[in-house]
């Protein structure tokens, strides 16, 4: 076991004499699962309800998907002052602060679907998009102390910990009505309510149990604080960096088309299963199991990076979201077993991406630059996913679901290109 003399010279840090930097990365992967558990709730609770409720408000199907889209490009925008904040201050303020804003988003969309007003129901889930930001940043505040060989493992069991928040958010539809009835509100606002107080205890554990802070601590033992010339956090400083890195530049394509993919069909599925007459609590059982797709073999997703290298991982990735559009395109209604099964692959395949990718991100610049690029590959990330949500509305609504399946398992084989590419450049190399 590594222990490491360290003096800390950043105020916002306590001072740590003979750290044991493993057991801190346990401290600190422990508190990541409890904030992305409930976390996971909150956001999943209100995913699934968004545009079957932005349907019902705005009263236009083409309109539905503005919901979730909105929810996506929020999560999109908030990384670059989130980075931002993460850079300067560590990721305790940064995540911290996101999901207090996801929980305002969570209560303007509660009073959105009371009133039926549709552009404050967007500007709730735009907010709401912030969760996203926390949820998604959290995975790389795994890999601030993790040592290589690790961190595909270990980036997983962050990324794993959601499924327990995620399987159970959709199913709180059911309850959420109860909750609703209660408090004199809508039916489906019920499942915002679970957002965001699911929102508020994130961020209760972050503030206080996410110390000595992991980015903080990573550039303390990297002697990256004495470079004070970096502009930490600037997401267009990462933008640049990526641009100029090979690695960095694969891995933030690999994450960013797999959610693309993985998104565009998502969000549809319910309002494709509401038109089939599916129930609504079959619609959040489906979403369940997709979402238990996205995390639930997530470690096995790391460890195989570890193993095999984070290239094969995404190849396998590809296949399983072409599977994935396949299956759900076939789907003739919105109950059939072959949709059910189109939803659970999608989600592996997102997870090897997902996996995969960010892995590849996280180690492929030093410490100092991490807070950047991180930042700016999940903005390119979130930004494509907003615009593939967002067409994926129009598709459906002008052609079919069929249809979006196709152009997404088109997206799909195009990342699978470059991945070959990727490997047969590695491979000259060698």
């Amino acid at each position: 076991m590594r222990s490491v003399r360290i003096t800390l010279m950043t105020s916002s840090l306590p001072v740590l004499a003979d750290a044991d930097v493993r057991h801190v990365q346990q401290r600190t992967l422990i508190t990541l699962m409890g904030s992305q558990t409930l976390g996971g709730i909150g956001v999943a609770s209100g995913i699934a309800v968004a545009a079957i409720v932005a349907a019902d408000v705005s009263g236009r199907d083409a309109l539905s998907g503005l919901a979730n889209t909105t929810q996506v490009l929020g999560g999109a925008l908030f990384t670059v002052p989130i980075a931002a904040m993460m850079g300067r201050w560590g990721r305790r303020s940064g995540l911290t602060t996101a999901y207090l804003i996801g929980a305002v988003g969570a209560v303007l969309a509660i009073t959105a679907t009371t009133l039926g007003e549709f552009w404050l129901l967007l500007l709730g889930t735009t907010l709401f998009g912030a969760s996203t930001t926390a949820n998604s940043q959290a995975r790389y505040a795994a890999t601030d102390l993790s040592a290589p060989e690790r961190r595909g493992r270990q980036l997983s069991w962050v990324v794993w910990a959601t499924t327990i928040g995620s399987v159970l958010g959709p199913n709180m539809i059911g309850p959420g009505k109860a909750v609703a009835g209660l408090l004199g509100l809508p039916p489906l606002a019920g499942a915002w309510v679970f957002s965001a107080v699911g929102f508020v205890l994130a961020a209760l554990i972050l503030h206080f149990a996410l110390r000595p802070d992991p980015l903080l601590l990573s550039r303390q033992l990297a002697g990256a604080e004495e470079d004070a010339t970096l502009p930490r956090g600037h997401v267009g400083h990462g933008l640049g960096i990526i641009w100029r890195t090979p690695a960095a530049l694969w891995g933030t394509a690999a994450l960013t088309v797999g959610h693309v993919v993985m998104v565009s069909v998502m969000v549809m599925t319910p309002l494709h299963m509401v038109h089939g007459d599916a129930a609504i609590e079959l619609i959040g059982l489906v979403i369940s199991l997709h979402i238990l797709g996205m995390y639930g073999l997530s470690p096995v997703a790391g460890q195989l990076t570890d193993r095999w290298g984070a290239p094969k991982v995404v190849l396998l990735g590809v296949g399983l979201l072409v599977l994935a559009c396949y299956l759900s395109g076939i789907s003739q209604d919105g109950h059939s077993s072959t949709l059910t099964a189109g939803l659970i692959v999608l989600g592996l395949g997102w997870s090897c991406t997902m996996v995969a990718g960010s892995g590849t991100v996280a180690g492929a610049v030093p410490v100092g630059q991490r807070a950047s690029v991180q930042g700016a590959a999940d903005l390119v990330m979130g930004l494509s996913a907003a615009t593939g949500g967002g067409l994926a509305g129009v598709v459906m609504d002008f052609w079919s679901y069929g249809a979006l399946c196709v152009v997404a398992a088109i997206a799909a084989l195009a990342l699978g290109a470059f991945t070959v590419t990727r490997l047969q450049v590695v491979s000259l190399k060698r």
